[in-house]
């Protein structure tokens, strides 16, 4: 399976789950078309009422995350926020009244049906620290050293190099910014069948790291202060609601006990060192 492969099946996805908010529906990461209508036990209640009667109705109906980053991330008056992959946009435009008339929040997304999305609901939640851009995560077009605060709303996971996307988080943070994610990971193995379905790295789970893996690729990026909590841990049952009736030919009852408390919505946690003192390299040897 090729990186073009999986970006072309999740950028579909995506756009398909735009298109479907626009025509009055709403959105679902992790599931079929039938799923967008449906409870779903990862993007289910991440939001509170408080959160929710802020933003337009099409933001929430958009929202396709596993986390809410924004509650987590302890966004302060006057930072740069930038939310990789921001759907919608229901975090960017949370994270811009955090950051106040101070502060900015940047939703970097690839799909162009979800910045259409996203734009208007800006527009009609008013909010005006807000600047939608687009592009990949893997590439971001944001100067060194420019963002206070990245947050991301499970969209990591979906990305074929992650290598690539942690290091181009380091680099668009200031020193002393910080890396606050939510995001799908696992703990133990994944059960292969799992992986090999294309439809599955736009749905949540086909693409999600080993918790030990993502500490290592944040760790090798650079970061530091690294810490995983999970927020919701979920069952043999959930896998069998989300992955039945997906036409992914898979023997849901076979490999519902292998994902039983297997994987877990989480939030990620790092820091990009301060900037060191010592100018030249030379002087900070002993």
């Amino acid at each position: 399976m090729t990186d073009t492969v999986i970006k072309e099946a999740v950028r579909e996805r995506y756009s398909e789950a735009a298109r479907r908010v626009s025509e009055g529906g709403s959105g679902c990461c992790c599931g079929g078309k039938t799923a967008a209508i449906e409870p779903n036990p990862i993007t289910s209640n991440l939001y509170n009422a408080g959160e929710k009667d802020s933003l337009p109705e099409a933001a929430v109906l958009a929202s396709l995350g596993c986390g809410n980053p924004t509650a987590l991330a302890q966004i302060k008056p006057g930072e740069t926020v930038l939310d990789l992959g921001s759907g919608g946009g229901i975090d960017v435009l949370l994270s811009a009244r955090r950051a106040g008339p101070t502060g900015k929040a940047y939703g970097l997304d690839m799909t162009d049906e979800m910045l259409a999305l996203a734009r208007q609901n800006q527009k009609v939640a008013g909010v005006e620290n807000v600047e939608f851009i687009k592009g990949e995560i893997e590439h971001i077009p944001l100067p060194d050293n420019s963002v206070d605060v990245i947050i991301s709303n499970c969209v990591i996971n979906l990305s074929a190099d992650k290598d690539k996307v942690l290091k181009e988080a380091f680099r668009v943070l200031k020193p002393g910014g910080r890396f606050a994610v939510s995001d799908i990971v696992t703990r133990g193995e994944m059960p292969e069948e799992i992986r090999r379905q294309v439809l599955l790295w736009s749905g949540c789970i086909a693409g999600a790291l080993q918790d030990t893996e993502y500490e290592g690729k944040l760790a090798a990026a650079g970061f530091v202060d690294i810490g995983i909590e999970p927020t919701r841990l979920y069952t043999g049952e959930d896998a069998r609601e989300f992955l039945s009736g997906k036409n992914l030919n898979l023997d849901v009852d076979g490999l519902a006990p292998y994902i039983d408390g297997k994987f877990m919505s989480a939030f990620i946690r790092a820091k990009k060192p301060e900037a060191s003192t010592c100018c030249p390299p030379m002087c900070c040897e002993s």
